[in-house]
């Protein structure tokens, strides 16, 4: 796949400062797409139902200080996203009905694989979250949704991950603790986020204009997740299913939009326990396998809530947020996680687009993980943490990030950011690592 070289988005970026051009024009800087209206067709197939895009996320990160090596260097990844949705109400005639199909393909390296965490036992967040789940092609998203009852009831259908409806979140962000849906970065094993797809059904009511429901049934099939498998559709490998439910709220608070998200998540596959054989013993010195638990389990609460505005534009200004996590004891690493942070819109008259963010993450350790790898030392009579043969212990990871997002056009944001792990991977003998980014969104 040809990837870009970041010199040219260095002169696409000069492009769209140039001399205003009309907004259907290829490089113009109120146009949505960077290669402009192709004549009107576009907006001639928009009213005819049909939306395609194509769209890019490039992501750099460099260890600036610290982190497991110190021997410096950058690396990059990014995504591309082929996407289609069909409003079949105007194609076919189905009343509130459509189709979307996305196909993704991602590429790169990842600067906190062996610089920033200890590779013997990787990292919870990523500097970089565009990286992940293999350098792959993948089918995305292929699902059909339709509206019953005047809109009241939403049911979708098809292949897509649970953090498109369930815990989501945006991700202007560039680590993978602030960026996305955040229960999908800690149970990962049975969670899938985007690029991953499974055979899902998602099924919404809206209470009231602010207030809906929504339940979802999702394929919990790891052979998903591989490389190979990118446009897998049979159920070969299935193991069981989760099934979330989430409340979600959005009001206005003085005029000002919020929302407010409770949810809970159970799997019905069986799961590994993190220290104990079937006998309840430590696995790691008894030698057995570790039992099973019949389910997996776990809940999360999300906000988001702008809380100023100015006058002359109500949607620059001030916006809070903040996640939490809490997961089962017996069978994940991760038994809970916490965020919180700001994103400020607008700071300068001049820059009424550009946006500032900053967000702080904690990422805890469930103490029996903790445990069964100090067992494991133990067993193997190992002790010194340089020794290659070291399991290292992990236990809490405290993650920041502060960007500044220019605006450069409607098709084109670059984010330069600053981001600091301290124990990275929850390894408290891993420097506290400076990582300097930069992430790219653009639309074709």
């Amino acid at each position: 796949m040809l990837q870009l070289p970041k010199t040219c988005y260095i002169g696409l970026a000069l492009s769209a400062l140039a001399a205003p051009s009309s907004a259907s024009e290829m490089f113009a800087s109120d146009s949505p797409w960077m290669l402009g209206d192709w004549g009107g067709t576009r907006s001639e197939l928009l009213e005819k139902g049909y939306d395609f895009t194509l769209g890019y996320t490039g992501e750099m990160g460099s260890n600036l200080h610290g982190g497991y090596d110190h021997d410096r260097t950058a690396r990059y990844s990014d995504q591309f996203t082929f996407g289609s949705h069909l409003d079949l109400e105007k194609v076919l005639g189905w009343n509130d009905t459509e189709f979307q199909l996305t196909i993704t393909e991602r590429h790169g390296d990842n600067i906190s694989n062996d610089r920033i965490n200890d590779p013997r036992v990787g990292g919870f967040t990523s500097a970089q979250e565009v990286w992940g789940r293999g350098e792959t092609w993948r089918l995305t998203q292929m699902w059909i949704k339709q509206k019953y009852f005047d809109g009241a009831l939403d049911v979708k259908f098809g292949r897509f991950g649970e953090g498109e409806d369930f815990n989501s979140f945006p991700c202007d962000f560039q680590n993978l603790a602030f960026c996305g849906s955040q229960v999908g970065n800690w149970v990962g094993g049975i969670w899938y986020n985007w690029p991953v797809s499974q055979w899902a059904l998602r099924v919404r009511y809206n209470l009231s204009d602010a207030l809906y429901a929504q339940v979802g049934v999702y394929e919990q099939n790891p052979s998903n997740l591989e490389s190979g498998n990118g446009f897998k559709l049979s159920g070969s490998g299935t193991q069981g299913a989760v099934m979330p439910i989430e409340l979600v709220w959005s009001p206005q608070v003085n005029g000002l939009k919020g929302e407010y998200r409770a949810g809970y998540y159970y799997s019905n596959a069986k799961a590994q326990d993190v220290l104990k054989d079937s006998n309840g013993q430590p696995a790691a010195l008894s030698g057995a396998a570790y039992r099973s638990s019949s389910s997996k389990h776990g809940l999360w609460l999300g906000a988001q809530q702008q809380v100023t505005s100015l006058a002359s534009d109500q949607s620059r200004g001030l916006s809070l947020f903040a996640n939490a996590t809490v997961h089962d004891k017996k069978t994940n690493a991760i038994d809970n996680y916490v965020q919180a942070g700001l994103v400020y819109k607008g700071p300068f008259d001049a820059r009424a687009k550009d946006d500032i963010g900053f967000a702080l993450a904690r990422v805890h350790v469930n103490p029996a993980y903790r445990k069964n790898a100090r067992l494991v030392n133990q067993a193997a009579g190992i002790d010194d943490y340089d020794n290659p043969g070291f399991l290292p212990v992990q236990d809490t990871e405290y993650s920041a990030e502060l960007y500044y997002g220019i605006h450069l056009a409607d098709w084109l944001t670059v984010r330069p950011n600053l981001q600091y792990i301290r124990h990275p991977g929850g390894v408290s003998q891993v420097d506290g690592a400076l990582i300097g980014g930069l992430k790219i969104q653009s639309s074709f």
